[in-house]
């Protein structure tokens, strides 16, 4: 018999300041600690939330120049 998964679900409100409280569970999951970076990442299916690891995630961090959605599809593999 298939069984339907069911994903768990956390919710947040965004304040006026756009700040917003990640959820307990989420921060539990992601093991994020004070001084954390997250990483958003925009796909056609949604946002795409995980923990940063600032030094081998974005090796084009330093450079601002490399910021287009063009740019981003041309590194994105690497």
């Amino acid at each position: 018999m298939n069984r339907v998964s069911r994903q768990t679900a956390a919710f947040s409100k965004v304040s006026v300041k756009s700040q917003t409280v990640i959820p307990r569970e989420v921060r539990e999951k992601l093991k994020l600690k004070p001084g954390d970076t997250l990483r958003y990442r925009v796909t056609d299916d949604g946002i795409l939330l995980d923990k940063a690891n600032e030094a081998v995630d974005d090796p084009f961090a330093a450079f601002s120049e490399w910021t287009s959605e063009a740019d981003e599809k041309a590194y994105d593999g690497l």
